[in-house]
């Protein structure tokens, strides 16, 4: 049983990157949606919603 807990960053993160594959976004930089930094991950959504 795995007892680590997630953060409210990390489910905000896993959040975003899920939103971001809905989107067809499944890489940001030559890098894939879980290596990319929360604040670079946010600004590739801004760019899709808007």
């Amino acid at each position: 049983m795995n007892n680590k807990k997630i953060t409210a960053e990390e489910r905000k993160k896993n959040h975003i990157i899920d939103h971001l594959m809905n989107l067809g976004v499944f890489k940001v930089n030559d890098k894939q949606l879980y290596q990319v930094s929360l604040e670079e991950l946010m600004k590739e959504y801004k760019k899709h919603i808007n």
